[in-house]
């Protein structure tokens, strides 16, 4: 069985962070552990408080989940504070693994994930090492002051952010289609595109995605041909998605 190690925030409603990841490891085949970095207190309706772990902890959990099961590709996710930040990037800088990274940043409802020495940390000591990195509109404006609209400025963004490799997911892009554009170290740009899906149950698309790629790469399977599996399953989880809660529901997962 592929092993997979996913670093990020424990989401109490189950939507997004670890408990996404761990759902979305399971229905792929891949056996996940992970290293918690935060506590999350939240519902389909936004994020109320978060709890940091302690910068020690964290890089523990690595060291004890690499040391004794291993895996095969990592996820990296929710930071929280630059002190973990710190921790992760350290605790990975010699790790030779498919790492994809999911630059989360704030939440779909506008609360900081990341304070801004963490971002520092995140650009400066973990873009440049992992494989891959996932970011969205926002976080691509957020981090480079550009707004991937077309593929002039993805290719800007890439240059920018000195990832090995980048995808750029266009679920808050405009129109009927959602593109996610993938560009490879080699400067080959691949778009992956479905009709956008009118709905409001789409909590934790981007955990799901990264860890979806991650157990691709786990596997064996080629970047490109990760990112498009991962694709279509984020896909079939919105289309599938079983409509609870009040606010940003949750996946089929």
């Amino acid at each position: 069985m592929r092993r997979l190690l996913v670093i990020a925030g424990s989401d109490s409603s189950a939507g997004a962070g670890l408990q996404a990841d761990l759902k979305t490891a399971q229905a792929l085949g891949v056996y996940a552990q992970t290293a918690v970095t935060a506590v999350t207190v939240q519902d389909t309706k936004g994020v109320y408080a978060v709890e940091a772990m302690k910068p020690e902890t964290v890089k523990t959990q690595i060291q004890m989940a690499l040391n004794d099961i291993g895996a095969d590709a990592i996820k990296i996710g929710m930071l929280a504070r630059a002190d973990i930040a710190r921790a992760v990037a350290e605790v990975l800088e010699n790790i030779a693994l498919p790492l994809v990274l999911d630059p989360l940043l704030a939440s779909s409802s506008g609360r900081s994930l990341l304070d801004q020495e963490g971002v520092a940390i995140l650009k400066k000591k973990l873009l440049p090492h992992v494989l891959l990195a996932t970011p969205n509109w926002p976080e691509c404006e957020a981090l480079t002051g550009i707004r991937p609209v077309n593929d002039q400025a993805m290719r800007e963004i890439f240059a920018l952010l000195g990832a090995r490799n980048l995808l750029i997911k266009g679920g808050h892009g405009d129109g009927a289609t959602v593109r996610d554009v993938l560009i490879e170290a080699d400067g080959r740009m691949s778009a992956f595109e479905s009709p956008r899906q009118q709905t409001s149950h789409t909590h934790g698309t981007g955990c799901v995605l990264s860890t979806a790629i991650a157990c691709g790469l786990a596997q064996g399977k080629a970047l490109a041909e990760s990112v498009r599996l991962a694709h279509d399953f984020v896909q079939n989880a919105i289309h599938t998605a079983p409509g609870l809660g009040s606010g940003q529901g949750p996946l089929n997962l």
